[in-house]
C-alpha cells in the first residue's frame, strides 16, 4: 500500500492524483479522527489484497469490474458502472477482521471506505437495486441522493451514499452540518466527500463555515474535503455535473443534520 500523490491546497482540502495500486487519502489528514479513505486503481488481471483488522469497510465500485474474495466468501464480475455518474453502485461491506483479495477484470477504480469498529458483522453485498434514489430539493438546488450503506445495512458506525448534482445545480443546500449530538435535532457525525466531475475539466466551489471559519474551495475531478464540522453546501458551474461519495461516522449512527436557519427557508418559497 502506498500514500496517494496528494496536493494540498487548504486546510481540509486535497487533490488526489491517480496511480495505479492502492494510495491512502486521508493518511495526513489531521482533522479526521473516525473515517479512512483509499483508492485502489487497477488493470485487467491485477490485483490487491489488504486485512481489514480494528476498522469496518465499505468497498464501492467507482467504475469498471473486479472479483473480490473474502474469507469465506467470493463475488464474481461484480460492478456494472463505466463510472459514478453511469448508474447506482455496487458495494461490498466488510465487518472487522476481514481479509479480501480484489481482482481486475477491466480497469477498475473503487474506493474503500474505513471507520474504526469493534462490533462482528458479515460480510455483505450492496447490488444496485438495493440502492435507494432521493431526489432531494427543487429548483437550483435539485439533487440525486443514493443511500448506499445506511440503517438498512448491520454496521457499527458508517454511513455511506453518492450524491450528484444537476447541472449548475447546488446540493448539501440548505446549507447544513451534523457537528453536535442533540437529538432529535442533530446527530454529531465526521464527515469526507470525494469528488468527481462530469466533463472532468470543470469545477465546483463548496464553502466550509461555523463560527469561526469560513473557508471557500475550488473543487475539481479528484478532489477530497474532510468535514470535521461546519455548515457545507456545494455548487457545480453550468454544463457540468458534480459527484461526491460521502462517508459520515459517530458514535450514534443516525443521520440527522440540521440546516442553517438564515437559508432554510428556501424550502417552502415558491
Amino acid at each position: 500500500m502506498g500514500q496517494a500523490d496528494l496536493k494540498k491546497d487548504k486546510t481540509m482540502h486535497y487533490h488526489y492524483c491517480e496511480k495505479e495500486g492502492y494510495a491512502s487519502l486521508t493518511q495526513n489528514i489531521k482533522s479526521l479522527k473516525l473515517i479512512e479513505l483509499g483508492i485502489i486503481r487497477l488493470k485487467r488481471n491485477d490485483t490487491f489484497r489488504e486485512r481489514i483488522e480494528d476498522k469496518e469497510a465499505v468497498l464501492v465500485i467507482l467504475g469498471g469490474k473486479c472479483t473480490i474474495k473474502t474469507n469465506n466468501h467470493f463475488f464474481p464480475l461484480l460492478g456494472k458502472r463505466k463510472n459514478p455518474f453511469a448508474g447506482k453502485a455496487t458495494t461490498l461491506y466488510l465487518p472487522p477482521e476481514t481479509s479480501y483479495e480484489l481482482k481486475g477484470e477491466s480497469l477498475c477504480e473503487v474506493a474503500v471506505c474505513k471507520v474504526k469498529a469493534k462490533r462482528e458483522g458479515r460480510v455483505t453485498l450492496i447490488t444496485p437495486d438495493k440502492v435507494r434514489l432521493r431526489r432531494v430539493g427543487k429548483d437550483n438546488f435539485s439533487r440525486d441522493v443514493y443511500d448506499i450503506v445506511d440503517e438498512r445495512t448491520r454496521a457499527e458506525h458508517i454511513l455511506v451514499g453518492e450524491t450528484i448534482n444537476r447541472k449548475g445545480n447546488w446540493s448539501s443546500y440548505p446549507p447544513h452540518k451534523h457537528d453536535r449530538d442533540n437529538l432529535p435535532f442533530e446527530s454529531k457525525q465526521e464527515e469526507l466527500y470525494f469528488f468527481k466531475l462530469e466533463p472532468a475539466d470543470g469545477f465546483g466551489i463548496m464553502r466550509l463555515y461555523n463560527g469561526k471559519n469560513d473557508e471557500i474551495f475550488t473543487i475539481k475531478n479528484n478532489d477530497l474535503v474532510a468535514i470535521p464540522r461546519g455548515y457545507h453546501p456545494v455548487g457545480v458551474i453550468p454544463g457540468y455535473r458534480i459527484y461526491y461519495l460521502w462517508i459520515l461516522a459517530g458514535k450514534k449512527r443516525v443521520l440527522k443534520p440540521k440546516d442553517d436557519p438564515r437559508y432554510s427557508w428556501v424550502k417552502e418559497a415558491r
